[in-house]
């Protein structure tokens, strides 16, 4: 071994060499070489965990493995097989998850040195903040293709692996995937959910859309379909792509303003057809008739295997072919009813697996540059420790294998290594449930292992079980978690913390996402602005449409909230309403500077989220008040004051019809023809206000709309 070969280090860093303790986190493309280069270097102390079993597709680059290692932990496998390389290592091996929790800060801090040799970013995430939290040196590496990467991850002295932003796995709409797809994934992703209901363990969310006439009747999932009719590839066929695609096309509106509609394979196909696929190449692609018999053959293997299977259903696997060959049967005969390109075995199999092309001699590069790095990580030369990339084309210096000048220094606004960072986080208050942001913001996104969330000292989620909180069904505003709200959001077992603040964000459409994350370095809209945003939401009350705007109230008077700047426009209402989120109806806006907002209606929020009015105005609030005893009644009456430039003329069908007019010398009439005529005179020097009501008799108008014409010409 190098370590015991005299000159090949300096003395002091054998002894480093042969004492220092290692975790290689991985044992699979990228780990078998760094374990393999580790125990040839004679290092003598290593760990090495990993949570997978060895596959028949991982034999062609993982070369610790052979064909009789397939089903065996891959950690457990790559141990032996380097011990026949040097024997005298000491080596522990762990099958399990680098996430559980028995692998906390008290397993991390026995080592020197990490080395991450993973494949998924959750892990990733996990391990960076471990040794961030250690304070333990971290390499991570990653290849793809001809490409690849090494980088170091030191706590306060580089870049940690999410101080620079990944990319998000994209979901696709479930209404997409069943009823219009447009690219071949659709199809694949399809055809993965219809292996699951006729074979696998899930049987919910059924892919056939056909549904029967009378809703009375019981509707079969597509399992109990397929077993009633024995599994008959005929009879399937005829039912998935030509019944069910008969019924998508009687849905009018679902393809009206599409260009291109389903059209539906005559089951004449079925007539004739020959297994003509058996000895083809995975790379060519196959006629429909061939596609066909391959979907008819395989609905009969795989009925085999779940005949035979104890469980009572089969869990899909990429590497068997069966498995394999009704998934691209299915997806391809699928992309000819939509007018979708045709995909070859291979790429199909690709798509479906999830499957990053892996080269071997790439793995063989950068598991090298990882142990170069680890020797100058363990001597103590960190700025020798630049980012290494791999290049798939050498650059224009001839270069395939190029590094960063320098080692790059912590981002401010990572909300992982800096005290500075917080995220923002966008989403419907009144539809996100505490659930959601649980399962789908903390653990899946942010990659929290134990969260523990407060808002306001008040811990709505925690990771102790025993804890029961009862807040997972309830909706933000319905634990009180509003627009501008912070939340505390804390790991216990990764020792990390951050800082959530609220963006309310009305969700326009299904194509949209649930929820949105923004650091603090991204242009989102503040929170003054966003309380006066309007919503273009249409809500039915009393059969007619509102628009509305979302406000929230703050303790204070009405007569201090009337005062306030006219550039809100929006306006108080009871005191009894006071520290509460309403949505308000704006109903008749004007544009005047100096006019305050008309309110009709101020509605809250049910249990249902709909909306209900809880007070009625039909009132005006004056910009000034001049006379003294109007300032008890401003909640009452109001006063719209215009400077006589503009004539303008309001409407409010719902309740009211009002007409204003204003001449230039301040003469106001005013029609109230639900609840009575009012006029209103101004002489112009005076703000007198006489009040004529005549309920009785009946108005004769003629000189009102006289006077109207006049102004109007």
């Amino acid at each position: 071994m190098a370590a015991n070969i005299v000159g090949a280090f300096k003395p002091s860093m054998q002894n480093v060499v042969k004492t220092s303790k290692i975790l290689l986190v991985g044992a699979g493309g990228i780990g078998c070489e760094v374990l393999k280069n580790l125990v040839l270097m004679g290092f003598g102390e290593l760990e090495v965990i990993d949570l997978d079993t060895i596959e028949i597709s991982n034999l062609n680059r993982q070369f610790l493995f052979s064909k009789d290692s397939v089903g065996k932990p891959k950690s457990h496998t790559a141990k032996e097989s380097v011990l026949r390389f040097n024997p005298n290592v000491n080596i522990n091996s762990h099958y399990g998850d680098i996430m559980d929790t028995k692998y906390g800060s008290a397993f991390f801090n026995k080592f020197k040195l990490v080395i991450n040799a993973l494949d998924n970013k959750r892990a990733r995430s996990h391990v960076n903040r471990m040794c961030l939290s250690c304070d333990i040196p971290l390499i991570e590496s990653g290849t793809m293709g001809y490409s690849g990467q090494v980088e170091f991850i030191k706590k306060d002295f580089s870049l940690c692996y999410e101080c620079s932003p990944k990319p998000v796995p994209k979901d696709y709409p479930m209404c997409t995937i069943r009823n219009t797809p447009k690219e071949p994934i659709h199809c694949i992703i399809w055809a993965k959910f219809l292996f699951s209901q006729l074979f696998g363990e899930n049987t919910e969310e059924l892919v056939s859309m056909e549904e029967t006439e009378d809703e009375t009747e019981e509707k079969l999932s597509a399992r109990d379909w397929a077993k009633a009719n024995n599994y008959d590839g005929q009879k399937l066929f005829k039912k998935i792509f030509y019944d069910d695609i008969d019924y998508l096309l009687n849905m009018r509106d679902l393809y009206k303003s599409k260009s291109i509609k389903p059209r539906k394979l005559d089951y004449v196909y079925l007539n004739g057809v020959k297994s003509e696929y058996a000895h083809e190449e995975e790379s060519k692609i196959l006629t429909l008739p061939q596609y066909i018999s391959m979907f008819i053959d395989s609905i009969t293997s795989i009925k085999e295997k779940l005949d035979q299977s104890k469980k009572g259903y089969l869990n899909w696997d990429k590497d068997d072919d069966d498995f394999m060959n009704f998934v691209v049967a299915s997806t391809n005969i699928r992309s000819v009813i939509f007018g979708i390109e045709i995909k070859s075995h291979f790429n199909i199999k690709s798509m479906a697996g999830n499957i990053i092309p892996a080269i071997p001699t790439a793995n063989a590069i950068i598991g090298g540059q990882i142990v170069i790095h680890g020797l100058r990580v363990l001597e103590g030369k960190y700025p020798r420790c630049q980012t290494v990339y791999l290049r798939g084309m050498p650059n224009h210096k001839g270069e395939i294998i190029v590094k960063d000048k320098i080692v790059q220094k912590p981002s401010p606004t990572c909300t992982t290594c800096s005290t500075e960072g917080h995220i923002v986080l966008a989403v419907n208050t009144f539809t996100f449930t505490i659930r959601q942001f649980e399962d789908l913001v903390l653990r899946q996104r942010l990659n929290i292992v134990a969260p523990d969330v407060l808002i306001d000292g008040r811990m709505i989620i925690s990771s102790d079980e025993d804890d029961e909180l009862d807040l997972y069904s309830k909706t933000f505003s319905e634990a009180n978690i509003l627009h501008g709200s912070k939340i505390s959001v804390d790991d216990f077992l990764q020792n990390y913390r951050v800082q959530m603040l609220v963006h309310h964000k009305m969700k326009v459409s299904d194509e949209q996402p649930e929820f949105e994350l923004f650091n603090n370095s991204d242009d989102v809209d503040k929170e003054d602005d966003f309380e006066q945003e309007e919503y273009d939401d249409e809500c039915h009350i009393d059969g007619e449409d509102h628009k509305f705007i979302y406000v929230k109230q703050e303790e204070s008077s009405n007569e201090e909230m009337a005062n306030e700047s006219d550039e809100d426009n929006f306006s108080s209402v009871e005191e009894e309403l006071e520290e509460t989120e309403l949505f308000v109806d704006a109903g008749a806006v004007n544009d005047a500077s100096e006019t305050c907002i008309k309110i009709t209606n101020v509605c809250s929020i049910t249990e249902d989220n709909t909306l209900s009015i809880i007070e009625e105005q039909s009132a005006e609030v004056p910009a000034d008040s001049q006379d003294e005893n109007n300032e008890d009644d401003a909640k009452d009456n109001f006063e719209i004051e215009d400077d006589a430039k503009d004539n303008f003329e309001i409407e409010d069908g719902a309740k009211d019809n009002f007409e204003i007019e204003d001449d230039a010398k301040g003469d106001f009439e005013i029609e109230d023809d639900a609840k009575g005529d009012f006029e209103i005179e101004d002489d112009g020097n005076e703000t007198n206000l006489e009040l004529k009501r005549k309920a009785e008799d009946n108005v004769d108008t003629t000189e009102t709309k006289k006077s109207r014409s006049s102004t109007d010409e």
